[in-house]
């Protein structure tokens, strides 16, 4: 039961779903090829760890397909389900931290891919953990609110499901976290290669 790899390409993610359901090896690779990069970033950027966000990600991704056989198209996106998994399981991640008392400890930067210049990578190096680090200071759900919307690009209405808030809760929560970025980036300007910028 398994549909031409073209085919399968330009279906939604929830035909998807219940193509793999329903037997289909080809759209679980597909999807996985879709959601996992994304739900990874999510999870790193709420995390800041790594090997931490790979188990997240692959735990979301588990959880879908125990969940496809009973999935039902047009309740909701398959990846607003992801989002909202993937916050789940981060949040029970911090809490676990929390408890244990443990400072999480800064992702080392990934080794560069020859594309830029070694002095542009060390500024996009430390850019990167600059945001990691102002992400990190912010309260839990603002965090969440703008790595959804300003990092992996979801709608506010989106962003109010995965939360499982109100759309101006959503807005207000990623208006605060966005002051509050730049509150804790605004010393760093000249550190960060901004000096000139405006």
């Amino acid at each position: 039961m398994t549909m031409p790899r073209d085919t399968l390409a330009e279906l939604a993610d929830e035909a998807l779903v219940v193509l793999y359901a329903n037997g289909d090896p080809d759209a679980a690779r597909l999807l996985t090829k879709r959601l996992l990069p994304r739900v990874m970033g999510y999870a790193g950027r709420m995390l800041s760890d790594r090997v931490e966000a790979e188990d997240v990600a692959q735990e979301a991704m588990l959880r879908l397909w125990k969940v496809a056989p009973e999935w039902r198209q047009g309740e909701a996106k398959v990846s607003t389900w992801a989002y909202r998994v993937v916050t789940n399981l981060c949040t029970d991640r911090l809490r676990a931290r929390r408890r244990r008392r443990l400072d999480a400890l800064d992702d080392v930067a990934e080794p560069s891919d020859g594309a830029m210049s070694v002095v542009a990578g060390m500024i996009e190096a430390d850019r990167m953990a600059a945001l990691d680090g102002a992400l990190a200071q912010l309260p839990e759900r603002q965090r969440e609110a703008v790595v959804l919307r300003h990092i992996e690009g979801l709608s506010n209405p989106e962003i109010a499901e995965v939360l499982q808030i109100g759309v101006e809760a959503v807005e207000s929560l990623t208006a605060r976290g966005k002051r509050a970025l730049a509150a804790i980036l605004s010393g760093q300007r000249a550190a960060l290669g901004y000096e000139g910028a405006e």
